[in-house]
C-alpha cells in the first residue's frame, strides 16, 4: 500500500482520523472501536496490522496476532500485556468481527463475553458511518461523507463480488477510480488478475488444474466474468465446450482465438481439446480463414498436400514445375495460421520454398559460356541450393521425406543433371577456369589480416553467412572463384592456403594430396601443411585463440562438409547453427583487433535426398575411386572426363559424368565438376568504417612520459579518445579514463601503470556510442 494513494492507504486514513480529537475540550480516547456484525472486513485484518501496529483483533488468544477475548483487549490497551507494545502517539484500535455497534450499546443485556468493552463506548470513540450504522465495505466505497465517494452498482452480484475482491481491492489507484462506474465485472477482473481473456486460455488448456490452483473465491469470480462477457459459463458447460466456441471464433470468442494465436505455445494442450470436438464439413477447398480454428482441417490440407507432392513423380519436370506453384497457390495462406507457428503444417511451410526451387530452376544453366553459367549461378541459381536446404530444415517424419523427396527429385535434379553435363562439356572444349597451380600467383600476407577457412563453404551456405554478417552491422565483399580439382578438401584446402606457391604435386597420386615443394613431403595430416605456415610468418590459430593482431594468422571453424557426410539430407538441419557459429568467430576477431577477416573454402556439394545417380567405373581401371573422381593406373584410359590435377597438370584424373557417383546411395557427396560443388564465394569482413564518414586523422601522438597528447583533424563533435593494447577490445583500455577532445583538436590522457612503459598500443577514436572511429599504432611512452 505504497506509492500514490491507494484504497487500502485511504482505509488506514480514515481509521486514523477516528481517533481524532480536540485536546482543548476532551481527553485522548481510550481506543477506537471498529464492529463489523457481517465480518465484511476480516480477510483483509492480517494486511492492516501491517500497517497499523495498534490494530488489536477480538478473537481467540493468540498474542502473535494480536487477538483476543474482550477481557485481554482491555489489558492491552491499559498497557498490561508485555507481548503487545503500543507508542503512546496512537490510539489503540479494536476490531469486533461478528459484533455490531447496537451489540455494545446495550450494556445490560450485552453477552458476557462482550462485557469487558462495553464501558469502552464511552471512553473511546466508534468508527461507524454519519448515520451511526458500521462501515460495510459498499458504504464506504460510496459514502461521500466519511467514506470515498466512488461509483458503485448496489446489485448483489457486485456487493458479492466485491467482498470477493476486496483484498485485491485494496492496491487499486484511487485516483484512477474517480468517474469509473465499479460494478460486478469490474471486482471479479479484479479478483481473476485482471485478464479474464488469458484465464480463459489457461482454463481450456489446464482444466481441472487451473480451477484447483485458483482458490473458491477466485474460480468464482472468473466463472461470473467470463459468463457476463462471453455468455459461456465454464463451471456448468465445461472446457469441451469452451473449446468448440474457441475453434469456432464466432462474436466475442474471436478476441479469444485472436489472443490464443498470438503466444499459442503458452497453451500446448488446446489443441488437443479442440481435436475432441467434433468440426463443421468443410469442402476440400475450405476458405483457410473460416477453417483455420480446427486442427483437424489442417491436418486433412497436410494430408491432401502429402499425396499432391507424390503425384508429381509421375510428371515431367516442366509440368512438375508448374503444378508445385499451384500447390503453393493453395496452401500458402496456411503458413499464416497458428497451425503452422505450432509446427503442425510443414509441408505447407516446405511448400515455400519449394515454389522457390520450382521458379529458379524453370532457367536452365546449360547454354553460352562458362562465364555465363557462372553469371547465371550466382545471381539466382545459387537460391535453388540454399532453398533446398530450407525444405530439408521443416522434414518432420519419414512421410514428409518421402513426399518432398519425390518433389525435389522431379525439378531440382534434372536442373542440377543438365546443368552439370554442360558445363563438363564447356571445360572439355575450353579448359577449366579454375586452372592449375601454374597459373596462381603467391598471395600476398596482409597485415592485420586473418584468414578463416571453413571447409565446404559452399556458394549459398557463403551467402546465407554474408546476410548474417551484414545484420550485425560488418562491412562485407566478396569475390567469385573456382575449386580447385578434385573438389575434394586434399586438393583444394592447400589450393586457397597464403603457402600455396610452396606446394606441389607428385606423380602418380592416388589421394589427391599434395606435398612440400622444397622436401616432398606429404600435406596429409596437416602437420607439413602448418609447418609451412608458421616458417612463413603465419600464426596458427586455435578454435578460441585471437593472436597478435597486428601480424597475420590463419583460422578453422565450422566443418561443413564433415557434417554433410555424417548426417546426408539432414544437414539442412543443421547449417544455419553452424554459420551462426562462424559469424560468433568472426565478430570475436574483428573485436579483439584484427583489421580484416578473409573467409576462404575448398569446395562446395551436391546434396540429393534419395541419392545421386551412379554409374560404373570398372575398378581394375583405377588405384583410387572417390565418390565422384579416382586417380587412373598408370597407362589406363576411363571413359568419361578426364581432367588434369591442380597439384600437378601432367596427371589426370576422372570425374563422373553430370552429377552421378561412382557409388549407390550417396546423398551428400563432392569431388566431381558442377557448379554447386566448384563455384565458390570467398569473403572478406572488416568492421563498419565511420570515421572516413566523419573524416578524422590523426595528425600527431607526442609522448610526455607516460602522457599521451594526441592531435586530429577533422569533425571531433563528441569524439572521445581511449588507449588500447588491442584496438578493437574496450576491455584492454591502459587509461583510467576516457576523455574527449578540446576544440582545438587536441586530447591528453595518462597511462598508470608504469609496466606498460614500451609496450605497443593503439590510439583509438571513439563516437559518443563507444563504436571506434580511428585508430592509428603507437608504443607506450614513445619509441
Amino acid at each position: 500500500m505504497k506509492g500514490s494513494k491507494t484504497i487500502g492507504d485511504a482505509l488506514v486514513s480514515a481509521l486514523s482520523r477516528a481517533s481524532v480529537f480536540n485536546p482543548d475540550v476532551q481527553v485522548k480516547p481510550a481506543c477506537v472501536l471498529w464492529p463489523d456484525k457481517s465480518r465484511q472486513w476480516e480477510a483483509i485484518i492480517p494486511r492492516l496490522q501491517s500497517e497499523l501496529s495498534e490494530l488489536l483483533v477480538l478473537g481467540p488468544y493468540d498474542t502473535e496476532a494480536r487477538t483476543g477475548p474482550a477481557i485481554w483487549l482491555r489489558c492491552a490497551i491499559a498497557g498490561l500485556v508485555d507481548e503487545v507494545s503500543l507508542s503512546p502517539n496512537t490510539t489503540p484500535i479494536l476490531y469486533l468481527p461478528g459484533v455490531s455497534r447496537q451489540d455494545l450499546r446495550a450494556v445490560e443485556s450485552c453477552d458476557e463475553q462482550l462485557k469487558p468493552l462495553a464501558e469502552l463506548q464511552y471512553r473511546g470513540v466508534i468508527w461507524s458511518q454519519i448515520n451511526a450504522k458500521d462501515w460495510t465495505i459498499l458504504a464506504f466505497l460510496k459514502s461521500d461523507q466519511g467514506g470515498l465517494g466512488l461509483d458503485v452498482a448496489q446489485d448483489v452480484k457486485t456487493k458479492h463480488a466485491m467482498q470477493l475482491a476486496l483484498y485485491r481491492l485494496l492496491e487499486e489507484d484511487l485516483a484512477l477510480l474517480k468517474g469509473k462506474r465499479l460494478d460486478k465485472d469490474y471486482f471479479n477482473t479484479l479478483l481473476t488478475g485482471g485478464d479474464p481473456v488469458r484465464d480463459l486460455l489457461y482454463w481450456l488448456d489446464q482444466g481441472e488444474a487451473f480451477v484447483e490452483s485458483q482458490g473458491e473465491n477466485a474460480w468464482q469470480a472468473f466463472v461470473q466474468v467470463i459468463e457476463s462477457q462471453l455468455g459461456f459459463n465454464p463451471q456448468k458447460e465445461g472446457v469441451l465446450a469452451g473449446a468448440e466456441r474457441l475453434a469456432l471464433q464466432e462474436g466475442p470468442w474471436k478476441t479469444v482465438w485472436q489472443r490464443f494465436c498470438e503466444a499459442p505455445h503458452r497453451y500446448p494442450n488446446i489443441p488437443k481439446q479442440i481435436t475432441k470436438c467434433n468440426p463443421p464439413v468443410f469442402d476440400l477447398l475450405a476458405n483457410a480463414e473460416s477453417a483455420s480454428g480446427w486442427p483437424q482441417w489442417n491436418e486433412q490440407q497436410e494430408k491432401i498436400l502429402l499425396n499432391d507432392l507424390k503425384a508429381l513423380e509421375q510428371l515431367p519436370p516442366h509440368e512438375a514445375r508448374k503444378r508445385i506453384l499451384q500447390l503453393e497457390e493453395i496452401h500458402q495462406e496456411r503458413r499464416r495460421l497458428v497451425w503452422a507457428e505450432l509446427d503442425q503444417a510443414p509441408l505447407a511451410r516446405a511448400m515455400q520454398y519449394l515454389s522457390v526451387v520450382a521458379k529458379v530452376t524453370e532457367t536452365g544453366l546449360n547454354a553460352g559460356t562458362i562465364d555465363d553459367l557462372e553469371t547465371g549461378f550466382s545471381t539466382s541459381g545459387w537460391k535453388a541450393d540454399d532453398a533446398i536446404l530450407r525444405v530439408l530444415e521443416v522434414v518432420k517424419d519419414k512421410q514428409h521425406l518421402d513426399a518432398i523427396r519425390v518433389a525435389i527429385r522431379s525439378v531440382y535434379l534434372p536442373w542440377l543433371e543438365d546443368s552439370a553435363l554442360y558445363l563438363q562439356q564447356q571445360v572439355n572444349e575450353n579448359g577449366y577456369p579454375g586452372g592449375t597451380i601454374e597459373s596462381q600467383s603467391p598471395g600476398v600476407p596482409l597485415e592485420g589480416q586473418c584468414v578463416l577457412f571453413v571447409d565446404g563453404l559452399r556458394f549459398d551456405t557463403a551467402k546465407c553467412l554474408e546476410r548474417l554478417l551484414i545484420s550485425e552491422g560488418l562491412e562485407v565483399t566478396e569475390a567469385q572463384n573456382w575449386a580447385a580439382l578434385p573438389s575434394v578438401t586434399a586438393t583444394g584446402k592447400a589450393a586457397v592456403s597464403p603457402v600455396r606457391h610452396l606446394i606441389d604435386g607428385e606423380d602418380d597420386n592416388q589421394d589427391f594430396e599434395p606435398c612440400v615443394r622444397e622436401t616432398r613431403q606429404s600435406l596429409k595430416g596437416g602437420y607439413h601443411f602448418k609447418k609451412l605456415l608458421k616458417e612463413s610468418g603465419w600464426q596458427i590459430l586455435g578454435a578460441n585463440d585471437i593472436g597478435d593482431e597486428t601480424g597475420y594468422a590463419w583460422t578453422e571453424i565450422g566443418d561443413i562438409d564433415h557434417e554433410g557426410h555424417d548426417r546426408g539430407w539432414k544437414l539442412g538441419k543443421y547449417v544455419d547453427g553452424i554459420l551462426v557459429e562462424i559469424k560468433d568467430r568472426i565478430d570475436a576477431l574483428l573485436h579483439a583487433g584484427w583489421k580484416q577477416v578473409r573467409i576462404v573454402t575448398d569446395h562446395g556439394w551436391l546434396l540429393m535426398p534419395g541419392g545421386l545417380p551412379s554409374i560404373e567405373l570398372p575398378k581394375a581401371l583405377t588405384d583410387n575411386k572417390w565418390k565422384r573422381c579416382a586417380a587412373l593406373k598408370p597407362g589406363d584410359h576411363a571413359d568419361g572426363n578426364l581432367f588434369p590435377w591442380y597439384w600437378n597438370p601432367h596427371q589426370y584424373f576422372v570425374l563422373a559424368s553430370g552429377v552421378s557417383c561412382f557409388s549407390k546411395g550417396q546423398e551428400y557427396t563432392h569431388g566431381g565438376l558442377s557448379l554447386q560443388e566448384c563455384c565458390t564465394l570467398e569473403l572478406v569482413v572488416s568492421r563498419a568504417g565511420p570515421g572516413n564518414v566523419r573524416n578524422l586523422s590523426i595528425t600527431d601522438i607526442a609522448w610526455r612520459g607516460l602522457r599521451c597528447v594526441v592531435t586530429v583533424n577533422g569533425d571531433i563533435d563528441k569524439v572521445r579518445i581511449d588507449i588500447r593494447t588491442h584496438a578493437g577490445n574496450a576491455d584492454s583500455s591502459v587509461i583510467l579514463s576516457i576523455k574527449p577532445f578540446k576544440k582545438n583538436g587536441t586530447a591528453s590522457v595518462v597511462v598508470e601503470d608504469e609496466e606498460l612503459d614500451g609496450t605497443h598500443a593503439f590510439i583509438v577514436l571513439l563516437d559518443e556510442n563507444g563504436n571506434p572511429l580511428s585508430e592509428a599504432a603507437t608504443v607506450i611512452g614513445g619509441e
